[in-house]
């Protein structure tokens, strides 16, 4: 009566549950490749540059860090309105336009934390890296806005802070501090061999 008639509803259902699982993995396999694709563009797409009356190359990673060049010190009015609790200057009081104690006590009339790290790019300072760490990681400090006078040394020394601190690795902290301002290649390859001197 059974003979070798076509196979049972349910043995029927099993051959098909063992052909659409494997169909079900790869499309999984393909939304989460897709997910991931959706993530890259993201974590690309954070550094934003905005226009803000006296302050050069004003780039900001959402609401973490800012890094900028020249900025007056009639600026921070605004930079303590986009909502930063520190100022860390990198500039040199020597520098053209910089004015140290104009800026420092712009940002204490106006509630910021004012962070004075002389930064020499033709001759940077492995022991500024280890001050700019401890004042850019303080909690007091959060979130900072970071310059110098084009941004270069700004987003050196937060590539340093990403791969250092944050664990990021060199390929990602490379791409964010370039979309920061980072386009010296003597900065960059001080702050890849601080990185590669000070692996944990």
């Amino acid at each position: 009566m059974f003979g070798n008639s076509s196979r049972s509803p349910v043995a029927h259902r099993y051959a098909q549950d063992d052909f659409l699982d494997p169909v079900f993995r790869r499309s999984l396999v393909v939304i989460a490749l897709i997910g991931c694709g959706v993530l890259g563009l993201v974590a690309h797409a954070q550094v934003t540059k905005e226009t803000v009356p006296g302050i050069t190359n004003f780039a900001r990673v959402e609401s973490t860090v800012a890094c900028a060049g020249a900025t007056t010190p009639a600026a921070l009015t605004e930079v303590k309105r986009l909502g930063y609790a520190s100022v860390i200057n990198l500039r040199q009081a020597s520098e053209p336009g910089a004015d140290i104690d104009a800026e420092s006590a712009a940002a204490k009339a106006v509630g910021l934390n004012f962070v004075h790290l002389p930064f020499n790019a033709a001759s940077p300072d492995p022991m500024l890296v280890e001050r700019f760490l401890k004042a850019v990681t303080d909690r007091g400090n959060q979130p900072a806005f970071i310059h110098c006078a084009s941004g270069n040394r700004a987003a050196a020394l937060w590539l340093i802070k990403r791969v250092d601190v944050d664990g990021w690795d060199v390929e990602r902290a490379s791409a964010e501090a370039a979309a920061l301002g980072l386009t010296s290649s003597a900065l960059k390859t001080f702050a890849l061999e601080y990185i590669q001197a000070h692996k944990k």
